[in-house]
């Protein structure tokens, strides 16, 4: 992929993806008035950008460089990756504005961007990640048979083959089921801490948290609970 400081980045099929440019400018030429693709393949050629992030919660580089920034050699090692994914891999990031890089060549270093040490950070109070582990583990694959669906009106998830409810499948796997409830509190994560801030709760005694995935909505409040809080996950197989 070539590379300019904000303009379009270029891949190996010469696509370009323009990552930086104002949404309002897109679907149109400027200068000319005339249509312009721009748009068109930035979302259609978009997974490009969402695997890249998905693949780098899975490997959770995130959490690798919340301990220190690291040069892309550094990286690839800590992530056992093959020497070809550097410097690609981490400048993709950057071009795409989830890390940050300080210098040019072998020595450049990366590290998080203030949101990416945040929401991206396993060992973060605030990390959202959960719902980006469940997108790369299985939603990314159900989505590639959308056309499908779309033509039969049939689940493309995992009851497709087996016809079982997805509950059902997901409460036989408890680290698959384990993996929908992060995802579940993750995506909740924000909805819940702003509710937290403006519910008066000091006439409370007692909260019950019921379908609120793991129960973490008291570990966001717990200064606004007088005294009691009982939390109470979706499901009763996962509560311990």
């Amino acid at each position: 992929m070539s590379r300019s400081e904000n303009g379009p980045r270029t891949d190996s099929w010469g696509v370009q993806v323009c990552y930086n440019r104002p949404s309002r400018e897109l679907g149109r030429d400027t200068q000319r008035d005339e249509p312009d693709p721009s748009y068109i393949v930035q979302v259609g050629m978009g997974f490009f950008a969402s695997k890249t992030l998905l693949s780098a919660v899975e490997l959770e580089l995130f959490t690798r460089l919340a301990k220190q920034p690291m040069t892309g050699k550094e990286i690839a090692a800590a992530l056992q990756l093959c020497p070809r994914a550097v410097p690609d891999f981490p400048d993709a990031l950057v071009a795409l504005k989830f890390l940050q890089r300080e210098g040019d060549g072998p020595e450049a270093r990366y590290s998080n961007t203030t949101e990416g040490a945040v929401f991206l950070n396993r060992n973060s109070p605030g990390y959202i990640g959960g719902i980006l582990e469940m997108a790369n583990a299985r939603l990314y694959r159900f989505w590639a048979d959308l056309t499908e669906g779309l033509r039969t009106g049939m689940p493309q998830n995992e009851t497709k083959h087996s016809g079982e409810p997805m509950f059902t499948k997901l409460y036989a796997d408890p680290a698959r089921l384990e993996q929908f409830m992060n995802a579940m509190s993750g995506i909740s994560a924000g909805k819940s801490k702003a509710f937290a801030r403006q519910f008066d709760f000091s006439k409370c005694n007692t909260l019950c948290d019921v379908g609120g995935a793991a129960g973490r909505f008291p570990a966001w409040s717990p200064q606004r609970i007088r005294t009691c809080v009982a939390p109470a996950s979706t499901s009763p197989k996962f509560c311990r």
